[in-house]
């Protein structure tokens, strides 16, 4: 039995770490989404250069480890005289990197939408930007909410590079405890849990919320 008084007697650190681990993860979420989805419809934009520059993100970003891209802003940006704090830059490596993963599946999304309604939409007298934002995009991100809902709990769990910046989130503070009890098991098995705390919901209200729609039709 894991020892209940490491969690009791630091429960003010892991909650730090925990509710840095939340910030991270829901500013890193909502950018991810954000930035995904204009890299999607780059990828599938008829104008070249943006369909490039949206392939060249996509495939590089998510070809290369999650800690690489946190080193180029914590290491890179200083070079070119700006400076954050390990949280922010573990924040943004975490929005670039996860913002890969959602292009693809919003892309495989807009692909599968019958192109009859894009058309139809274009006749209508709707503009490109107007048929993808009113139209294209509702139904793809309908689709692919499953895959988007596995990106958004991977991205949780990958918050934890933090850890390695100083970033003041749940593994940051798990080293801290660790360091001061030398229960190294128990001190991560209370880790592990907090961060069950945050992704099993996510997973319960995905599964909700894609059989809702299922029956919704």
């Amino acid at each position: 039995m894991p020892d209940l008084s490491i969690f009791t007697d630091h429960f003010g650190l892991y909650m730090k770490g925990f509710g840095n681990t939340v910030l991270s993860s829901v500013i890193a979420l909502l950018g991810s989404f954000a930035l995904g989805t204009v890299a999607a419809v780059f990828r599938i934009s008829a104008v070249k250069p943006l369909r490039w520059a949206g392939t060249a993100f996509v495939e590089f970003i998510r070809n290369i480890p999650i800690l690489l891209v946190v080193f180029a802003f914590y290491y890179g940006l200083p070079t070119l005289g700006v400076t954050l704090s390990g949280f922010a830059c573990g924040t943004i490596g975490l929005t670039v990197y996860t913002a890969s993963f959602v292009a693809e599946a919003i892309r495989a999304g807009i692909l599968s939408v019958p192109a009859g309604q894009s058309e139809a939409a274009r006749a209508s007298g709707m503009s490109y930007v107007q048929t993808m934002r009113h139209v294209v995009l509702p139904q793809a991100i309908k689709i692919v909410i499953p895959p988007l809902s596995n990106q958004f709990i991977n991205l949780v769990k990958n918050s934890s590079v933090l850890g390695v910046f100083a970033g003041f989130d749940l593994m940051y503070y798990g080293d801290q405890v660790a360091s001061k009890t030398y229960a190294t098991f128990d001190t991560y098995l209370f880790v592990a849990a907090l961060y069950l705390v945050l992704t099993l919901p996510l997973s319960w209200a995905a599964l909700r919320l894609e059989r809702r729609w299922a029956r919704n039709g």
